[in-house]
C-alpha cells in the first residue's frame, strides 16, 4: 500500500548564485525580447513566471451531499502578504453551478467538510477563532456554531447515522518519562535556562512537527449540538481513523496498533470495534500486516476494510476486504486486480464499493462490486501538491451514484468535477485570468524499454510553450521521491517554470514507481538505487531519439528519493552538464539512525540494521560513489527535515567540497521534507536557484590543473 509517513518525495546561501536567478529567461525568450521595439508597451507576459505562484488556486476534498444537491469543497489559495497557503470552504449548486462561500478567509482557515447524513449541516474544521476547532453550519439560514475549544486540531470527523454525534480524533498530550527534578531556590526575576527535555520513544520526531510532545492520538465523541467533549480510548497507543460508526451509533470502528511492541512494528494495524457505552475494545483482525480503513455498508452487515499481509517487503499493494461486524467471514474483492485501492465509499445500495486507485501515472475511480465485478467509473482524477506532477486527488458519492472528484488538464491545478451517468463536467475554473493569458507547457506522454531487462518505462515530456517540433532543447530529468510514487500528467508549477526557461522536463516513472502494479515496484526492494538507473538513463535516451532533448544540454534533479537518485546518477556518469540533488539520502546508516521512522527504514528498505550488514549499507549509500563525481551539483535541504535530515545533504556538500567538484548548499529556512515547496516566495526562489545553477554550468567546466 501507498505509505506517505515514510515516503522519502529560499534564503540564499551564496549571494553570486541568487544574483541572477530571480528571472530566468530561455535564449528564445532574450532574442524576442530584443527585436522589441521599446516605443511599444509590452503585453502581458504570456509565460509562466515565479509571480504567477501566489495567484494560483486548486480545488480539494470536494464532499458531495447525501442527495447530489451540492458539492462542500476546499478553495486553496495564496496570500501574497502572508507568503502562505489559505484553505476556505465553497459551496457549489451541482444543477447551476453556482459558487457561494461558506467558512475560511482572512479570519481563518476552514478545511475538512462533512456533511450531517440528512445533509442540513455540515460539519469543518475552522482555525476562525485561533487554534483550529470543530464547527457545525445549519444550511437553511443559520449561523455556524463552534461545538469544540480544544488544544489540538481535531481529525477524522465522522457523524453518526443518526446525526445526533459527529467522532474525531485528537492528540492528548501527557507528561512523558521525568528523570530527577531542576534545581530549588530559582530567585526571583531570575532568568534560568529552559528545563531538560527528555524522550524516550523511537519515533520522538517527526518531519512536519519536529520534536514531539509526550502524548497518544484518542477517539473522542460530541453531541452534533454542542456539548461536552467525551474520550473513548485511553492507554499509550494512537488510535487513528478514519473512523466508521455501525449503523446504530452504539459502536465505532477504527484501526490501531495496540501490542506492547508497537514502537518496533511500524507497518501493524488491526481494525478494533470500540462499544461507546462500555469503553470495551475488541480487535476484529489478527494477521500480521495493517488493517485500516473500516467502512460500514448501509445496512450494517458488512464492515469493508484495506490491508495487506506483510511480507516484509518494501512495497504492498492494499486488498479490498469486507468482512462481517464481529470480524468473521473476512473476504479478499481485490485478490487478482493488480492495483491498490484507496479512499473506499459504500455504494448506497450496498452491494458495491467506490474506491480510487492509481494505473500508469493517472487516477480512477473503480466501482468494486461483492459478486467480483470491477469496472472504472471515473477518469482524469488529479490533485494534491503543485510543485511536482504526483499522481493524487480525492472524490465522494451521493445516493443517487453522482460523483464529485478533483480533476483537471496537467497545465493547471485541478477543479471540481462532477460525473453522472458517465458524463463528466467542470464546475469550478479557479484559473480563468491565469488561463486565458498564459501559455503553458504542454505535456505529452513518453515510454522507452530499460537497458537493463526490456522493462517498459514511462515518462512525461513537459515542453516549452510554443515548441516547434523537431527542435532540440535542454532537458532536465526530475526524478520523483518516495520512491514507492509515480507521477502522471498533472500540474506540476516545477516544471511549467523549467518549461518557461526553455527546457524540457522528463517526468519519468522508473522500476519502484507504483502505478504498475507489486512487481514492478518491488523491482527494487532491497537493491534501492539499482537499475532504475539504467529505467532513467533509457528514457532520457528516448526523449534524444524522438528528436526533442540535446544531447549535450542534459540536466538532472530530484527531490527526496529523487535526491538520492540524482546522486547516484552523477557518481555513475557525465552524461549531465549540472545537477541538484534535493533532500536526499546521501548515507543509508546516518538516514536510518536519524530519519524520523527508524523502526521502518532499516527492517523494510535494506532488509537488516545497519550494524548487521554495514557493507551492504554503505554499497547502497550514494556517499560511495562521490569519488567518481565530476559533475556540477548543488545539494538543497529544508532547514527543517526530519524525514532525510539536513546532515545527510551536509555530508554531500562537504565531501563535493573536499574533492574539489563545483557546490553549493542551499537551505530553505523553516522548512520540514513535506513543505520545502509549501511558501509560494520560497518554490518560486527554489526553481530559480536550480535554474540558475543550470545556467551556471550549461557549457560544462574543466578542472584546474
Amino acid at each position: 500500500m501507498p505509505q506517505p509517513w515514510v515516503a522519502i518525495a529560499l534564503a540564499p546561501v551564496f549571494a553570486p548564485v541568487f544574483a541572477f536567478a530571480l528571472a530566468p529567461v530561455s535564449a528564445s525568450a532574450q532574442s524576442q525580447g530584443a527585436d522589441t521595439d521599446a516605443s511599444v508597451p509590452a503585453g502581458p507576459e504570456r509565460r509562466f513566471t515565479a509571480q504567477d505562484l501566489f495567484h494560483l488556486s486548486s480545488a480539494a476534498d470536494p464532499q458531495i451531499s447525501p442527495d447530489g444537491s451540492r458539492i462542500a469543497y476546499v478553495r486553496r489559495s495564496h496570500d501574497i502578504m502572508a507568503d502562505r497557503a489559505r484553505s476556505a470552504i465553497w459551496l457549489i449548486d451541482t444543477r447551476t453551478g453556482e459558487e457561494m462561500p461558506l467558512a475560511g478567509g482572512p479570519d481563518g482557515d476552514a478545511f475538512a467538510p462533512r456533511w450531517s447524513p440528512d445533509g442540513t449541516r455540515l460539519a469543518y474544521v475552522s482555525s476562525r477563532s485561533g487554534g483550529a476547532q470543530l464547527w457545525v453550519k445549519w444550511l437553511k439560514g443559520g449561523e455556524a456554531v463552534r461545538l469544540t475549544g480544544l488544544p489540538q486540531s481535531p481529525s477524522n470527523i465522522t457523524w453518526s447515522p443518526d446525526g445526533n454525534m459527529i467522532a474525531y480524533t485528537m492528540l492528548v498530550a501527557n507528561e512523558g518519562l521525568t528523570l530527577g527534578s531542576p534545581p530549588s531556590g530559582k530567585p526571583e526575576g531570575a532568568e534560568w535556562a529552559e528545563p531538560l527535555e527528555v524522550y524516550d520513544l523511537i519515533t520522538y520526531r517527526a518531519d512536519g512537527a519536529g520534536y514531539l510532545k509526550p502524548g497518544f492520538e484518542k477517539i473522542f465523541t460530541i453531541p452534533a449540538t454542542g456539548g461536552a467533549p467525551r474520550q473513548l480510548t485511553f492507554g499509550d497507543y494512537h488510535d487513528g481513523g478514519p473512523l466508521a460508526f455501525s449503523r446504530d451509533a452504539s459502536r465505532l470502528y477504527f484501526s490501531a496498533n495496540r501490542q506492547p511492541d508497537w514502537q518496533t512494528d511500524p507497518v501493524e494495524s488491526e481494525v478494533h470495534a470500540l462499544d461507546i457505552a462500555s469503553g470495551n475494545i475488541t480487535a476484529l483482525t489478527s494477521r500480521d500486516g495493517p488493517d485500516h480503513s473500516p467502512r460500514v455498508s448501509p445496512d450494517g452487515r458488512l464492515i469493508a476494510f484495506l490491508g495487506f499481509d506483510d511480507a516484509g517487503r518494501a512495497y504492498e499493494d492494499d486488498d479490498l476486504y469486507v468482512m462481517a461486524p464481529d470480524g468473521t467471514g473476512r473476504r479478499n474483492l481485490t485478490e487478482s486486480w493488480g492495483f491498490s485501492p484507496s479512499g473506499i465509499v459504500w455504494d448506497a445500495d450496498g452491494k458495491a464499493i467506490y474506491a480510487q486507485y492509481d494505473v500508469s501515472g493517472e487516477v480512477r475511480v473503480a466501482r468494486i462490486g461483492l459478486d467480483g465485478s470491477i469496472r472504472d467509473v471515473v477518469e482524469g482524477v488529479t490533485g494534491g501538491g503543485l510543485d511536482r506532477p504526483y499522481t493524487g486527488g480525492s472524490f465522494s458519492v451521493a445516493a443517487n451514484d453522482a460523483i464529485a472528484f478533483t480533476g483537471g488538464e496537467p497545465t493547471f491545478p485541478a477543479e471540481v468535477r462532477l460525473t453522472n451517468a458517465g458524463k463528466a463536467r467542470m464546475l469550478t475554473d479557479l484559473n480563468a485570468s491565469l488561463r486565458s493569458v498564459k501559455t503553458m507547457g504542454t505535456v505529452r506522454k513518453i515510454t522507452a524499454q530499460s537497458s537493463h531487462d526490456g522493462l517498459a518505462i514511462e515518462g512525461w515530456l513537459t515542453l516549452p510553450p510554443g515548441y516547434i517540433e523537431g527542435t532540440r532543447v535542454p532537458l532536465i530529468l526530475e526524478i520523483h521521491g518516495g520512491p514507492f510514487a509515480a507521477y502522471g500528467p498533472h500540474f506540476a508549477t516545477d516544471n511549467q517554470l523549467y518549461a518557461a526557461a526553455g527546457y524540457a522536463v522528463l517526468s519519468a516513472n522508473p522500476r519502484g514507481s507504483t502505478s504498475y502494479g507489486e512487481d514492478f515496484a518491488n523491482r527494487i526492494d532491497k537493491a534501492y538505487p539499482g537499475n532504475d538507473y539504467d529505467d532513467l538513463i533509457s528514457i532520457v535516451d528516448a526523449a534524444i531519439a524522438q528528436g526533442v532533448a540535446d544531447p549535450d544540454a542534459l540536466f538532472v534533479t530530484g527531490g527526496s528519493g529523487g535526491g538520492v537518485l540524482t546522486s547516484w546518477i552523477v557518481g555513475k556518469t557525465n552524461r549531465f552538464k549540472a545537477a541538484v540533488t534535493q533532500k536526499p539520502v546521501i548515507n543509508w546508516t546516518t538516514q536510518v539512525l536519524t530519519a524520523d521512522n527508524a523502526a521502518y527504514f532499516g527492517r523494510y528498505w535494506l532488509g537488516m540494521q545497519p550494524w548487521e550488514n554495514p557493507e551492504f549499507y554503505w554499497q547502497q549509500s550514494p556517499l560511495s560513489l562521490v569519488g567518481n563525481v565530476e559533475t556540477p551539483t548543488l545539494v538543497v535541504v529544508g532547514a527543517e527535515d526530519y524525514r532525510t535530515p539536513v546532515s545527510e545533504s551536509e555530508q554531500y556538500y562537504t565531501a563535493l567540497r573536499l574533492r574539489g567538484v563545483p557546490t553549493a548548499l542551499v537551505k530553505v529556512p523553516g522548512a520540514s521534507h513535506g513543505s520545502i515547496a509549501a511558501r509560494p516566495s520560497q518554490s518560486a526562489a527554489k526553481a530559480a536557484a536550480i535554474l540558475a545553477w543550470f545556467e551556471k554550468y550549461k557549457d560544462g567546466w574543466t578542472r584546474p590543473e
